[in-house]
């Protein structure tokens, strides 16, 4: 107990006497008194702070001329308004002559001391919170707002951390990718552009669901889409096993060009609402069960079979919806090839999908951004929010891997 004591005695930052008798001084005597004490004290511990900063930075305290060296000296302060979380406080920042001084406790063209304020204002951006909401959050927490300047100086640190996340080196091989464009209004040239974000979600080896990467481009194209897979081959990515994707014109030549070997998945779901779309509403629930009697089936000879029955019952009044299946029919029927585990897995992107959502909930507050860049750096803080919910492996991806292993063998 006493040794406990004597610990507890050498690890406090102040001695007692001293808090007691700063207590005794200032009468404090609750915590309401205690806080404001301490609030009005930061701001002097920053300035002292500046100073011993600037006395290492030159070499000698200031007055002190004896232990001058070199030919730098003090040249005045500068004012600077300092947002911390416990309010805002004016200092006056040491200059030298040089204009090398950098001080380290209140950073060069910073006006905040705390990393906590601008973890909560990037976790906040992230969180697709508008302007006025960040500012009332501060207000009501640290009793300051802040600029929608400060925020993008605070938010564009972030930038080449993005940027290095973009271009990480990535794993050799993964089974399953889905491939997805989001389009975004940005400002460009002083008019409103329609921008796409083509986002990678990956399958890794270990059955962990990760974003490979995300590009921003102009409206959503199969060229576009070779671009990024090239990029992805040259980050590391040897091979791919299934690729899972909408009905965009192109998009198989365009991953067949780069991995030639993948298989390609069009997705049921994006199928079956291109089908019914034309279809009136008094026919649709009898098309759509018919329909569904194609994609439920056991294999794919029996989904032909179900797919003549429907065909010969709709085609004549509805023929765009019969002649979409048989242009698409080998990558509609991938999925066929593979058992059941595999099959719920890749025969529709809502996984992808379901990212997306993820993106949309944060950014539907948002009509544009005002650069790429800006879109960028939001749609990385949302996926590394989403990422960081993703610690578990698929459901039963021991059993998918040893079926894929069997289906591709020699490719894993």
């Amino acid at each position: 107990m006493v040794k406990n004591k004597e610990c507890r005695e050498e690890n406090r930052i102040f001695p007692r006497e001293l808090i007691r008798q700063c207590l005794k001084e200032n009468n404090l005597k609750d915590g309401k008194s205690i806080e404001d004490f301490l609030k009005a004290s930061f701001g002097e511990f920053i300035q002292e702070a500046l100073e011993a900063e600037m006395d290492e930075e030159l070499g000698y305290t200031r007055y002190d001329y004896k232990e001058k060296e070199g030919t730098n000296s003090r040249n005045g302060h500068h004012k600077k308004t300092l947002k911390t979380n416990m309010g805002n406080f004016e200092i006056d920042v040491p200059q030298d002559t040089e204009g090398e001084f950098e001080p380290q406790i209140v950073p060069k063209h910073s006006r905040t001391v705390s990393p906590t304020i601008q973890d909560a204002i990037l976790s906040m951006y992230a969180k697709g919170m508008s302007m006025p909401d960040i500012n009332s959050h501060l207000n009501r927490i640290y009793g300051f707002e802040v600029s929608a300047e400060t925020v993008s100086r605070i938010t564009d640190k972030i930038l080449p951390i993005a940027k290095e996340w973009q271009n990480r080196p990535l794993d050799s091989v993964y089974p399953i990718i889905f491939l997805d464009g989001v389009v975004f209004n940005v400002v460009e040239d002083g008019a409103t552009r329609k921008k796409t974000a083509y986002i990678v979600y990956g399958v890794n080896v270990e059955g962990y669901k990760e974003i490979l990467g995300i590009w921003i481009g102009e409206a959503e194209s199969s060229k576009f889409w070779m671009m990024v897979l090239s990029e992805l081959r040259e980050r590391g990515v040897k091979d791919i096993l299934i690729a899972c994707v909408d009905g965009l014109n192109g998009f198989s030549e365009a991953i067949k060009a780069i991995y030639p070997n993948t298989e390609i998945q069009r997705c049921i779901v994006h199928q079956i609402r291109n089908s019914s779309k034309f279809v009136p509403w008094k026919d649709r629930k009898a098309f759509c069960a018919d329909m569904k009697k194609i994609y439920n089936a056991i294999n794919e000879e029996q989904a032909l079979v179900a797919f003549e029955e429907f065909s010969d019952k709709w085609g004549k009044k509805y023929p765009y919806a019969i002649r979409s299946w048989e242009n698409n029919w080998n990558e509609l029927m991938t999925f066929m090839k593979y058992p059941a585990e595999i099959r719920r897995l890749i025969y529709t992107t809502n996984p992808i999908e379901a990212f997306n959502r993820g993106i949309r909930k944060v950014t539907k507050t948002k009509t544009s951004f005002r650069t790429t860049d800006s879109l960028f750096k939001l749609l990385y803080l949302v996926s590394r929010d989403i990422e960081e919910k993703w610690t578990v492996p698929i459901q039963n991806w021991g059993l998918i891997l040893n079926q894929l292993m069997v289906y591709f063998e020699g490719r894993i």
